[in-house]
């Protein structure tokens, strides 16, 4: 296989050179632990700091309200497992969305074991949260509201500014799941009524291993992960230096190039479903049409298995994926399509593809062509593609 063409972006991306670079002096000649007193270890606690100042920039926080955690997955239980202990007295309801990663899904079947209520939110057929089911979910004993940003599978961002506002006119503590809108769209947190936001180093070309929490201060819950003084007294753990250098390094990038990297990406995203939609046919793009991440794309084809069309693109050196990497290894359909009406049969023939700034109209030119002749020679092979056609033409 001589061609590569990774559009798998949202399970991980590449380490940027020079976020690579910058993490090399604190595996080889910087190797202090920042906890130390001695002269040695001050670089490394100088890098550290200087890399929560560049995530608290980013956000508009401030730098004691960064912590670094062990990525994006940690940072959400940390949310919704503190919170849940912290505030047990005043009330054990909890609410999400019914489009949420794993992280906070699993998280909350956790709590439900240890009897706290959570409600879960449906979307509409784009994935857009329904605001006003969430406003007659609120009671007197809600503690927590805790929605993503934008999805991991289809792509779709939600209201989150008018989330937040409902959150704050209740007196509700808000949580947010960014992993994939960090570093690809602006964020502020104040402007958006945030109180605790997740988000992981390898979406923004970081390294893995690597993820924060913000932490808005005035928000009192307990520590996750426990042991020594480090963050705070509120993260265990020493620091993983490299990583957390990386991180901040991938942060400054991404801020630094993203209103041409947003409309590079969107130009092809949009080319990119437009050719797809006109011509393969018996197609639907899943998610919000404009309101969803620049680089993501996300079909379903009826009449094909998702994960044949996988396995036929990789053979020609396309990486893409049937939906969260976190559950490639499940037969069952994604409880993402499920949730926005598809049936379990077009659940199953769905594709996701999201891009980067490496990606060149050429390269799209090239996956296009091969997801219409893949398609084609599948539904070829495929019985109720058969009796479709036979019925159309009788």
């Amino acid at each position: 296989m001589d061609k590569l063409i990774y559009l798998d972006n949202a399970a991980t991306t590449a380490v940027h050179p020079e976020v690579y670079k910058s993490m090399k002096p604190y595996l080889e000649e910087f190797y202090g632990n920042p906890s130390s007193i001695y002269g040695f270890a001050a670089k490394s606690k100088k890098a550290v700091e200087d890399a929560r100042h560049e995530v608290a920039s980013f956000l508009g926080a401030k730098d004691n309200e960064i912590y670094f955690t062990g990525g994006g997955s940690e940072s959400d239980n940390w949310a919704l497992k503190a919170t849940a202990f912290a505030f047990r007295e005043k009330g054990k309801h909890i609410i999400t969305s019914k489009i949420e990663h794993h992280a906070v899904l699993h998280t909350c079947e956790y709590l439900e074991k240890l009897g706290f209520e959570i409600s879960y939110i449906d979307v509409d057929e784009d994935g857009v949260l329904k605001l006003e089911e969430l406003k007659k979910a609120i009671r007197p004993d809600t503690i927590l509201i805790s929605v993503m940003f934008a999805n991991n599978e289809i792509g779709t961002i939600q209201p989150i500014k008018e989330i937040g506002e409902i959150a704050k006119e209740h007196g509700i503590l808000f949580h947010t799941d960014a992993v994939q809108a960090y570093g690809h769209m602006p964020i502020d947190v104040n402007e958006l009524h945030i109180d605790m936001l997740s988000a992981s180093g390898h979406k923004i070309n970081g390294p893995k291993g690597i993820g924060i929490m913000y932490l808005r201060n005035g928000v009192k819950i307990g520590s996750f992960v426990h042991g020594g003084a480090q963050e705070r007294n509120r993260r265990a753990g020493t620091h993983n230096v490299p990583g957390i250098v990386g991180f901040g390094k991938a942060t400054e990038l991404a801020r630094k190039n993203m209103e041409t990297r947003m409309a590079k990406e969107k130009e092809l995203r949009d080319y990119l479903i437009d050719r797809i939609l006109k011509e393969v046919p018996y197609t639907r793009l899943n998610g919000h049409r404009t309101q969803r991440l620049v680089n993501n794309a996300n079909f379903s084809f009826q009449f094909i298995e998702g994960e044949s069309l996988l396995i036929m693109l990789d053979q020609k050196g396309i990486c893409g994926s049937s939906g969260s990497a976190c559950t490639s290894g499940s037969l069952d359909p994604s409880h993402v399509l499920l949730a926005i009406g598809l049936p379990h049969e077009i659940a199953h023939g769905s594709l996701r593809l999201t891009l980067s700034e490496e990606i060149t109209k050429e390269d799209l030119d090239y996956v296009i062509d091969a997801v219409k002749g893949i398609v084609e020679r599948l539904r070829s092979m495929s019985p109720l593609y058969e009796d479709f056609i036979k019925g159309k033409n009788q």
